[in-house]
């Protein structure tokens, strides 16, 4: 939402929401000026059937988790992100690795507005 902008109605959902968002992810963004600290995690049936229904992209991020299905005509994109929220991971980590995520969808996402003239 940050990079492109009030423009587009970008939604997130998830196969199996917490509710809440991850510390670590809070950690990631807000260490680049993006407060996400107020947002809840939901599932794609949280989200709007008109929304869905006028979809141009989805875009999924999983890896080794299930990836939500979506039933709509859009574009689909399947970025390849594990999990940054391993249970077995240490502080340092975890911080590294929300870290890592961030900056692969940063240029994922800048890659996607090239190539989509956005």
């Amino acid at each position: 939402k940050a990079m492109l902008g009030s423009n587009h109605n970008i939604q997130s959902a998830g196969s199996i929401p917490s509710g809440k968002v991850h510390p670590g992810a809070i950690e990631a963004l807000d260490n680049i000026g993006i407060d996400i600290s107020h947002h809840k995690s939901k599932a794609i049936d949280d989200l709007e059937y008109k929304f869905i229904e006028n979809l141009d992209f989805v875009i999924t991020l999983c890896a080794e988790e299930v990836c939500p299905v979506i039933p709509s005509n859009a574009v689909s994109l399947h970025w390849l992100n594990e999990d940054p929220a391993n249970d077995s991971f240490n502080e340092i980590q975890i911080k590294m690795a929300f870290e890592k995520t961030r900056n692969n969808i940063y240029q994922l996402l800048k890659k996607f507005m090239i190539d989509n003239s956005l």
